[in-house]
């Protein structure tokens, strides 16, 4: 009698070796993090999108996957509609979007824009294991995952493919219809124990094209409200921009070609906060018993400042400056607690960046740099706003802080 080989061994065998390569994935992989909504048409994969650019855009490797199988939005946010996605024999070679940023989405898969995904949960699950595993993701800081609205088969298969996701962050319109369904999004997170990292509320106000007033279309605040109730972390308000349904629409990431503006400035905001706790997150995880002796703020509670002075004034020159003012910022408590000026060494192409790194520095506020020293700055992990008048220093900082800080062009007197 033949041998005949079991279907059912084999099968066994490739979700072991599935299981196997989704481990060494995720093991290249610092932190993951999930974007939820309650409800859809709060711009969710928006803010998906445009977190992960900004995280890259300050420096580190992120990735970011697109599990909405029924309507993936990603490919088109990021101008990838119709692009060709290779591989390189063993991998899918995820698209490419400037130097620290990798894009994958089921939607670049399917042979047209139109094609249904009509797939039941288990399907699915499988679906978005091989999208983690089978993707040539490499070394990424940030993972950054945009489910589809709700609590369904996708939020859950990827928190359990994950195993230990670093959070969840969820988006929400400040009406109270979305609210009420932020509740069960934050509700499900909890019974999964993904953690909830903040609630970003998007569409809070609405930015005039030609005034650049602000008012409250669909009200304003119910998103932080919420987040004070339930006692999660709130990140921060978008407005309603009519700049970012046109990028979107153009396949334009919002914060790469409208990086001066306002709406742009709070996106960053919200950056910052998320590579607060998260960097703070991991750090606890890595040294649970270890006390902190360092003289340097706290990553979640303190932010460093550095400003080019000149006469106690920002100076517009700023790789020739004599001075730095170094300022440290609490968030907590909302106010500046220590500032010393230092003196910067030698000035050398390259040596800035190194130097305010060492000195511990988040961001720079300047009042004009170019393109190229402004990459060495993110290369570091340091954001720099440019724009900036010759104001005192604190009062800059003060400013920004309050979301008041109005940049102009980017501008050096030399």
């Amino acid at each position: 009698m033949n041998k005949q080989s079991n279907p059912h061994a084999q099968e066994t065998l490739e979700q072991a070796l599935e299981d196997i390569e989704l481990d060494k994935q995720l093991k290249r992989i610092r932190n993951t993090l999930v974007v939820l909504s309650g409800k859809g048409g709060v711009g969710k994969s928006t803010t998906a999108a445009n977190l992960a650019l900004s995280i890259a855009l300050a420096g580190y490797k992120v990735g970011l996957l697109d599990v909405d199988f029924h309507g993936p939005s990603i490919p088109k946010l990021m101008g990838f509609e119709n692009k060709p996605v290779e591989n390189d024999g063993e991998k899918i070679l995820p698209l490419q979007f400037g130097e620290n940023l990798k894009v994958m989405s089921l939607g670049l898969l399917l042979q047209s824009n139109d094609d249904a995904v009509i797939w039941r949960g288990p399907m699915k699950m499988g679906a978005i294991k091989q999208l983690l595993s089978s993707t040539a993701w490499g070394d990424l800081d940030y993972l950054i995952i945009d489910s589809p609205p709700g609590t369904g088969d996708e939020p859950l298969s990827v928190v359990q493919l994950l195993k230990q996701p670093t959070g969840a962050v969820i988006v929400t319109q400040p009406q109270d219809i979305s609210l009420s369904d932020v509740r069960r999004s934050i509700a499900f997170c909890r019974k999964v124990n993904l953690p909830v990292l903040g609630l970003v509320e998007n569409m809070s106000g609405f930015i005039c094209p030609h005034c650049g007033e602000s008012s409250d279309i669909f009200k304003s605040g119910g998103g932080e409200k919420l987040a004070e109730d339930l006692k999660v972390t709130f990140l921060g308000k978008i407005p309603l921009d009519p700049q970012i349904v046109t990028a979107s629409d153009a396949g334009e990431p919002f914060v790469y070609f409208y990086s001066k503006t306002r709406t742009a400035e709070t996106f960053a905001k919200i950056v910052e906060n998320v590579l607060h706790i998260t960097e703070d997150k991991k750090k606890e995880n890595e040294k649970p018993d270890q006390a902190d002796n360092s003289t340097k703020p706290s990553a979640q509670s303190s932010l460093r400042y550095a400003v080019p002075v000149a006469a106690d004034q920002l100076c517009m020159h700023f790789g020739h400056c004599e001075k730095f003012a170094v300022i440290d910022y609490d968030s907590d408590e909302k106010k500046i607690i220590s500032s010393e000026h230092k003196t910067p060494p030698p000035h050398e192409p390259g040596i800035l960046p190194q130097w305010l790194a060492e000195q511990g520095i988040n961001i720079v506020l300047a009042g004009g740099m170019g393109n190229r020293a402004k990459r060495l700055f993110e290369e570091k992990g340091i954001r720099v706003v440019t724009g900036c008048p010759a104001d005192a220093p604190g009062d800059l900082v003060l400013q920004y802080e309050a979301g008041t800080l109005e940049t102009g062009d980017n501008l050096c007197d030399h």
